[in-house]
C-alpha cells in the first residue's frame, strides 16, 4: 500500500558526527593522512600583527585551497559554497556543522599579502615533497623535465603591438598589480631577460604573459608551468613558472635542479628531456655537474646534399684537430703562438680548416667540399658535452629514458583534464606561480593517496 508522506522532523537535539558520514574510501580521507600543516603557523608568525582582531586560521584557508585544486573546483566563490554544503569537504577542513565558511575574498586578501610575502605555498609544496621522499616514492636517480602551456587570463583585444608597447612610460603608482609585477621581473631570466626579442603583442592586463602560437593553432597569451619529476613514481619534485619561450623553459631546469639539491640534497644520475633542452650550453651545464643528459641533441651540422657532414670527421682531442676520411688534418691554428691572447680562447665557435693544396688534389673533394677551395668545420664551445649526449643516445638506457619521459607528459594531461587547469584565474608572475604550486601539490597528494590509500574500516552499525 502507499506509505505515509515523508516530512522533516524538527528535533530539539541531534546526535550527529561528520566523521561517520564521510565514506572510508573517499579521496580526501586518503589525502588527509599526508597533509601536515602543523608548521605553517610558525612559518607565518612574523607576518601577523601582535594586536588587532584574530585572523582566520591559515590552515583552514590552505585546506580549502587543497580541496579546490585536488577536486578541480576552479572558482574560489564556488569552493566556499561547496565546502559549506559538502560534509566530506567540511571534515577535511576541520569544520563542524555550525562553523562558518570563510568568505571568498579572504583568499585574495591573504594571497596578495602574507602568503606571498612568506612564500607559504612553496613551503606547503616542499612539505608534501618531503613526505613523498619519506614514503619512498622518490629514488633521486632519474629526473625528467618538461614544460606545458597554460592560457593566461588575457586576450588580444586588450593588447598592444610591440612597436606600440613602451614599458618605460608606465607609472608603477598608477599600474595594476600584474603590471607592477611585470616591471619587477624585467631583468629576471625567467621573464623579461629570457630573450631580447620583443613579443609580437603584449597584454595590458597581464604583460608578463607570452603571446605564443606554439600549439600550431590560433595564438594566445600564456605562461609555462615547468615540472621536474622523479621518474620512479612520477612525483613532482619542483615546479617553476616562466614565460612560454624555450630560453626561459630551459633556464628553469637549471633553477629547479639547483633548488632541489639545496632543499632535499637530491642529485640525479641522469636528466631526461626532449630536444628543446638539447642546446650546447644546457648540455655543457649538465655534464659539468656530473648529470648524464638523456636528451636529443640540437644538431644542425648535417647536410642534405650528400656531401660529408661533420659527423664523418674524426675528432682528435689530444691534438685539437679533426681528421677527414682521407686521413688529412683540419687544424684551428697551424703555428704556435707565443702570446696566449692571440691563440685559441676556448670560448664561442672554433673554426678548423684543411690546407688548400691538400683539398685541391684530394680525389674525394666532390664528396667533401665541391663548392669550396678547402674544407672548413666549426666546433662549438660545448661540443664535448654534445658528444656525450650523442654517445648516450646509442645506449639501451636511452631508449628506456625516452619511454619514461612520457610520465611528465601524462602529468600535464592530468593537470588539464582532471584538475581542469586549462586557463589561469590569477594574473602576473606571482599569480601563475601560486596556481602552479597549488596544482603540483594537489597532484603529489593524489599520487600519495593512490599508492598508499587509507585503510578501510567497517562503518559502525
Amino acid at each position: 500500500m502507499l506509505g505515509p508522506r515523508q516530512e522533516a522532523q524538527h528535533a530539539l537535539f541531534y546526535e550527529f558526527s561528520i566523521e561517520d558520514h564521510v565514506p572510508q574510501d573517499h579521496l580526501l580521507r586518503s589525502i588527509d593522512r599526508f597533509v601536515d600543516l602543523t608548521g605553517i603557523r610558525q612559518h607565518l608568525a612574523p607576518f601577523y600583527s601582535n594586536t588587532g582582531r584574530p585572523s582566520i586560521d591559515p590552515e583552514l584557508l590552505i585546506r580549502m585551497l587543497l580541496v579546490g585544486y585536488c577536486l578541480g573546483i576552479r572558482s574560489e566563490r564556488r569552493l566556499c559554497e561547496e565546502v559549506h554544503l559538502n560534509l566530506a569537504y567540511r571534515w577535511f577542513c576541520r569544520l563542524d556543522l555550525a562553523d562558518r565558511v570563510p568568505d571568498h575574498s579572504s583568499f585574495s586578501k591573504n594571497r596578495h599579502g602574507r602568503f606571498r610575502d612568506s612564500d607559504l605555498l612553496r613551503h606547503v609544496f616542499e612539505t608534501v615533497v618531503a613526505r613523498c621522499i619519506a614514503e619512498g616514492l622518490v629514488s633521486g636517480q632519474r629526473f625528467a623535465a618538461d614544460a606545458s602551456l597554460i592560457e593566461a587570463d588575457a586576450n588580444k583585444q586588450n593588447s598592444s603591438a610591440k612597436e606600440d608597447w613602451h614599458p618605460e612610460a608606465i607609472n608603477p603608482a598608477d599600474a595594476s598589480r600584474a603590471v607592477r609585477e611585470y616591471l619587477e621581473v624585467l631583468d629576471d631570466a625567467a621573464f623579461g631577460a629570457a630573450t631580447p626579442v620583443k613579443p609580437k603583442f603584449t597584454s595590458h592586463s597581464d604583460p608578463s604573459s607570452q603571446w605564443t602560437a606554439a600549439r600550431k593553432g590560433p595564438a594566445f597569451f600564456a605562461y609555462s608551468t615547468n615540472y621536474l619529476i622523479d621518474t620512479h613514481h612520477a612525483v613532482i619534485v619542483d615546479v617553476e613558472a616562466t614565460r612560454s619561450i624555450r630560453q626561459a623553459e630551459v633556464g628553469s631546469v637549471r633553477t629547479m635542479l639547483d633548488r632541489v639539491k639545496d632543499t632535499f640534497d637530491l642529485h640525479p644520475e641522469r636528466i631526461i628531456a626532449d630536444t628543446a633542452y638539447g642546446s650546447g650550453p644546457m648540455l655543457g651545464w649538465l655534464v659539468d655537474r656530473k648529470i648524464a643528459p638523456h636528451i636529443p641533441v640540437i644538431d644542425k651540422a648535417g647536410r642534405t646534399d650528400g656531401t660529408w657532414s661533420r659527423a664523418d670527421f674524426e675528432w682528435d682531442a689530444e691534438n685539437n684537430q679533426y681528421i677527414c676520411p682521407q686521413g688529412e688534418t683540419l687544424k684551428q691554428f697551424r703555428r704556435n703562438y707565443s702570446d696566449p691572447n692571440r691563440g685559441p680562447t676556448g670560448k664561442g665557435v672554433a673554426k678548423y680548416q684543411a690546407l688548400k693544396l691538400t683539398c685541391q688534389s684530394c680525389p674525394s673533394k666532390p664528396k667533401c667540399c665541391p663548392n669550396a677551395d678547402a674544407r672548413k668545420i666549426t666546433r662549438e664551445e660545448h661540443e664535448d658535452a654534445r658528444q656525450v649526449a650523442r654517445d648516450i643516445a646509442r645506449t639501451a638506457q636511452y631508449a628506456v629514458s625516452m619511454r619514461l619521459r612520457k610520465k611528465v607528459e601524462m602529468l600535464f594531461a592530468h593537470l588539464n583534464r582532471i584538475l581542469r587547469l586549462v586557463r589561469l584565474r590569477l594574473r602576473g608572475p606571482n599569480g601563475a606561480n601560486d596556481e602552479f604550486l597549488l596544482a603540483a601539490t594537489a597532484q603529489n597528494l593524489r599520487k600519495l593517496a593512490k599508492i598508499l590509500p587509507a585503510p578501510q574500516h567497517d562503518r559502525p552499525a
